[in-house]
């Protein structure tokens, strides 16, 4: 009873010691932070793939586009593992209405669909707009509003799809699965799938494609792919919302950038913690040395400390999470109202892991470390006022910090180019660190003091040399951290809006005979429809690798779904402009050899600058080497390609369709009519749904990233309290000493502010450089995008962490201004 009472009392005792409450405190942040980022990262990322997962109207697809249906038997194993299952089958065909023909795209779905998401319906052509769960019943279908004129048809009416009429019982407006597939026609109807049988449109021979849905668990549909996988035949393909190009870039890049600002929260609550605890440690050099002089053996001191450290990290744990549920909850009621949807308040317990972690890792690798060494320190050289610390030792704990660093950004982000990137620029930035060391020792060792502000502060510099590298150390290294993310978070968002402006083309126009394209561009022209290049197209197979047959040639470990099916092939002439050569050269002007490849294919393929493919189109083959590997921007919403030949190359004399992409306001919409009756066999594709999942996906992440950075500059400010507070017992003595001496108020306010303000103007540029570096190879390897220097940034982020380090430069004063002289300096002593 004794024991524990004398520990409470102990642990009471410490609480009213700054340097503790400046460690809990920095804990409390460091947890609260990563949790909060872990938590809401978690809850993001539920709601991106939700809404992504509404883009396939379930979690996952099993198409089949040999014409023969998917076995009933598939199903009931997805059944049995306790996963939802619909079914669609989509074809074309010509629709009768009121003595008038139509070519549509035909959807039929069972019940059920969707499965994820809602359709877009409109009971008339004058009703509001609502969202559906369900699809049409027996006997009715829904048609797109442009088929309303084309058949010269309204609700009510009935029209024909092969041998069964059918009623028209509504409009649709958009399903949740519209997707980009450039052999999708418009416009579409939606029916039953019990239907399909009584039409006697699909023979032997169709071309039609069976899609399954499924929806669950993820370990589920796992399971389950695993299971039907062996039994499938080229022709069948498992797509997940990460298969999408032109939504699966901007899926992987939120989920990058939330790692991202994760990563930088544990470096920064690593730092945080640290710096609280050595300045803990150096404060606690004469208890130790007091207790060794009564007795006390160093292991007992040892574990003292260590039950200090549980008692200290156990509440600022607890506090932490404490701080971070209210900090949620209020992070997701305010996503939850931008995108007008209910309020998800569950919690994903296990997202608390990397917190826990990261409060048990830097108490162990940061805080314990310079506390364990002093049980090891003679007792006379820590009553001498001795550093009482080798070399060795902070070597030592430096290496168990490096590692400890490595390890927690290891086990948040789980990609290894992230970790390399922060690293690296922390690496650079110690090395410059070393450099403006030695320069410091040279230049300011010549300057003496005297009664000007600057030279006060010049040799404040000098006799704080170690303290002052220490602190530009831990500053520059906050500042790149925050401004890492600042610079990302500008960029991401950058090329976001570049890519998606508010006239991004949000129509696509497929198959236009090659006599058709003046005509069509003349359309465009006089109804001022912007549009973006037009592109040829032919469709062909990749057949051959190095000629080998491709699927021998490429590994079975890797999954190329772009060889189970035709691709499109294009020739062009110039590079577009969101294209990137990473590997060879593009077409020299009359060059007719080679082929281009995109970029993530030729990895996939392993395939390189040199290497032959073969390609099988119509009855005829080609052969033509990889002169290049590009980069292709998916979610621009223009027409892109894997592979594009040189004009007057392999595809010379071969039959090909022409595509181009414009853009089309929504009170613009029946232009399409008068397209499609004037160029009816033009394909009209309509992607505005698409742009709008990608659009609220910026939202989310926007919200996201605004979040995470007020949490790691909330971080930033407590590791500068911190790492300020160090010298704060010095520089008090130091200013107790000089007003003694008669020095005044103003003189000292102005050294010591400038004195602060270089250390910020130094740390804020070394940061920043830093962080430009950091930024360059994250951009390079994580965002796939373009970098640029940030000048603004480099030049206003220096004075204002000047500004802010001077102010608490001044903060530090106070006691000097406030308390006489001689009190101060018995209070210190």
């Amino acid at each position: 009873m004794n024991q524990a009472s004398g520990r409470l009392s102990s642990v009471r005792r410490d609480w009213r010691e700054r340097d503790v409450r400046v460690l809990i405190a920095a804990l409390v942040v460091a947890v609260a932070t990563v949790a909060t980022i872990a938590l809401f990262a978690s809850h993001l990322q539920r709601t991106l793939v939700s809404s992504a997962s509404a883009f396939l109207a379930a979690d996952r697809q099993l198409e089949s586009e040999n014409g023969q249906p998917i076995p009933q038997a598939w199903r009931d194993k997805a059944t049995e593992r306790g996963l939802e299952v619909a079914r669609m089958v989509e074809f074309s065909t010509m629709v009768y209405g009121n003595d008038n023909f139509q070519l549509v795209a035909v959807k039929a779905v069972s019940e059920g669909y969707p499965l994820r998401g809602e359709i877009e319906y409109q009971a008339a052509a004058d009703s509001p707009r609502e969202m559906r769960s369900a699809g049409p019943g027996p006997g009715d279908v829904w048609l797109n509003p442009r088929l309303l004129r084309l058949l010269d048809v309204t609700i009510g009416d009935s029209i024909e799809v092969g041998n069964l009429e059918l009623t028209v019982s509504g409009l649709l407006i958009r399903e949740p699965d519209g997707g980009f597939s450039m052999s999708a026609l418009a416009p579409k109807i939606m029916m039953n799938a019990a239907d399909v049988a009584a039409t006697g449109v699909l023979q032997v021979g169709s071309r039609v494609e069976y899609v399954n849905l499924f929806a669950g668990e993820e370990a589920a549909l796992d399971d389950f792919y695993a299971e039907v996988k062996p039994d499938f035949s080229p022709s069948h393909e498992w797509k997940s919302v990460d298969d999408g190009e032109a939504l699966s870039g901007s899926l992987q890049r939120a989920r990058r950038f939330l790692l991202l600002g994760g990563s930088l929260a544990v470096l920064l609550a690593s730092v945080a913690v640290a710096v609280a605890a050595r300045q803990y440690a150096v404060g606690q050099r004469d208890t130790v040395a007091l207790l060794k002089t009564l007795g006390v053996r160093g292991q007992r001191i040892g574990r003292l400390y260590l039950s200090r450290l549980m008692i200290w990290g156990i509440a600022g744990t607890l506090a932490g999470v404490v701080i971070a549920l209210p900090a949620f909850w209020g992070l997701a009621s305010l996503t939850a109202r931008l995108l007008e949807r209910p309020v998800d308040y569950s919690i994903d317990w296990f997202a608390l892991t990397p917190a826990l972690v990261t409060a048990l890792v830097s108490m162990m690798a940061f805080a314990y470390p310079p506390l364990q060494r002093l049980r090891s320190v003679p007792a006379m050289r820590v009553l001498r006022s001795e550093p009482g610390e080798s070399g060795t030792g902070i070597v030592r704990d430096g290496l168990i910090a490096l590692i400890a660093i490595f390890g927690l950004i290891w086990l948040y982000a789980g990609e290894l180019g992230l970790v390399l990137s922060l690293l690296g620029g922390l690496a650079a930035l110690l090395a410059v660190l070393a450099l403006l060391g030695w320069a410091m020792v040279l230049l300011l060792r010549r300057v003496v003091g005297g009664g000007n502000a600057w030279r006060l502060a010049l040799v404040g510099l000098y006799r704080h040399r170690k303290a002052s590298l220490s602190q530009i150390a831990v500053f520059s290294m906050t500042l790149m951290l925050a401004a890492t993310l600042l610079l990302i978070r500008s960029s991401l968002l950058d090329d976001w809006q570049a890519q998606l402006p508010d006239d991004a083309p949000n129509h696509f126009l497929i198959n236009i005979a090659p006599d058709a394209v003046d005509d069509v561009e003349q359309f465009l022209a006089k109804n001022d429809l912007a549009k973006e290049a037009i592109y040829p197209m032919v469709r062909g197979r990749l057949t051959e690798l190095n000629h080998e047959p491709v699927k021998q040639a490429v590994s079975k470990d890797r999954e190329v779904r772009a060889l189970n099916r035709e691709l499109n092939l294009t020739w062009m002439n110039s590079l577009p402009a969101d294209n990137t050569i990473v590997s060879g050269e593009w077409f020299e002007p009359g060059q007719t050899e080679g082929v281009s490849i995109e970029s993530q294919l030729a990895d996939r393929m392993g395939v390189k600058v040199g290497d032959v493919l073969g390609f099988t189109i119509g009855s005829q083959k080609i052969e033509q080497p990889v002169t290049s590997i590009r980069t292709v921007q998916w979610d621009s919403m223009r027409p892109n390609f894997y592979l594009a030949f040189p004009e007057g190359g392999g595809l010379t004399g071969l039959p090909a369709t022409w595509i181009t992409s414009f853009y089309l306001g929504e009170d613009q919409k029946l232009l399409l009519n008068d397209f499609t009756r004037e160029f009816p066999t033009v394909s009209v594709l309509e992607v505005d749904h698409i742009i709008d999942r990608i659009r609220e996906i910026v939202v989310q992440v926007t919200q996201a990233i605004e979040a995470i950075l007020i949490m790691i500059l909330a971080a930033a400010v407590v590791v500068m309290a911190a790492v300020v507070s160090a010298t704060l017992q010095d520089r008090q003595r130091e200013g107790a000493l000089l007003r003694t001496l008669g020095g005044r108020q103003s003189l000292l306010v102005r050294s010591t502010m400038l004195e602060f303000a270089l250390l910020g103007f130094f740390a804020g540029l070394l940061g920043v450089v830093a962080a430009e570096v950091a930024v360059w190879a994250l951009q390079y390897r994580m965002f796939q995008g373009e970098f640029q220097w940030h000048f603004r940034i480099v030049a206003t982020l220096p004075l204002i962490s000047a500004v802010v380090l001077s102010v608490f430069g001044y903060w530090q004063l106070q006691p000097v201004l406030k308390v006489s002289p001689m009190l101060l300096l018995r209070r210190l002593e």
